[in-house]
């Protein structure tokens, strides 16, 4: 049986089911600081509050088989660069090893395109999480640099690698 990925907005009623997946130290190992840490369905609701005035909408939900399995979404950048998009994504643990945020970089890149016609599609991805570089690299994004010591995660300096598809 083929499992069902799909992208949608996100919806007040999944505030839980958000915070759930996103109270993960696993999760935040892999994300920027911004995202709280422990994450509640408090921070689920401003943050969802905070998104909701995007259009088109930047922040999807992933669902799997119709159940909320993570998040996904971009920032639009700006000026001289307002063709780039950088996009930034996690799954839940429990739906880890299953193809979903492949499946979901997939379709959110088919919505980039479409709402907002980008040149140039990217990802910066820590040097330890290797299971998001295979998924970029599956939808067709290169390597394009490694920026040494660029980040600090955890109070250690970690390489940052940036990933590039260009549409």
């Amino acid at each position: 049986m083929k499992h069902s990925v799909q992208i949608r907005a996100w919806q007040k009623q999944d505030a839980q089911a958000l915070a759930s997946i996103a109270n993960n130290r696993k999760i935040w190992n892999n994300v920027r600081d911004q995202l709280p840490n422990p994450y509640t369905v408090m921070d689920a609701l401003q943050w969802m509050n905070h998104i909701k005035d995007h259009h088109p909408v930047q922040n999807l939900a992933i669902l799997y088989n119709g159940i909320v399995a993570g998040n996904i979404g971009c920032k639009l950048q700006e000026d001289v660069y307002r063709k780039s998009i950088e996009i930034g994504y996690f799954v839940g643990e429990e739906f880890w090893g299953r193809g979903i945020a492949s499946a979901a970089i997939e379709l959110f890149v088919q919505h980039l395109v479409h709402h907002f016609q980008p040149i140039r599609i990217y990802a910066e991805v820590f040097a330890h999480n290797q299971s998001s570089m295979k998924a970029l690299q599956k939808n067709g994004f290169f390597l394009e640099s490694i920026r040494r010591k660029a980040a600090i995660k955890n109070n250690e300096i970690v390489d940052d690698y940036v990933w590039v598809k260009f549409v």
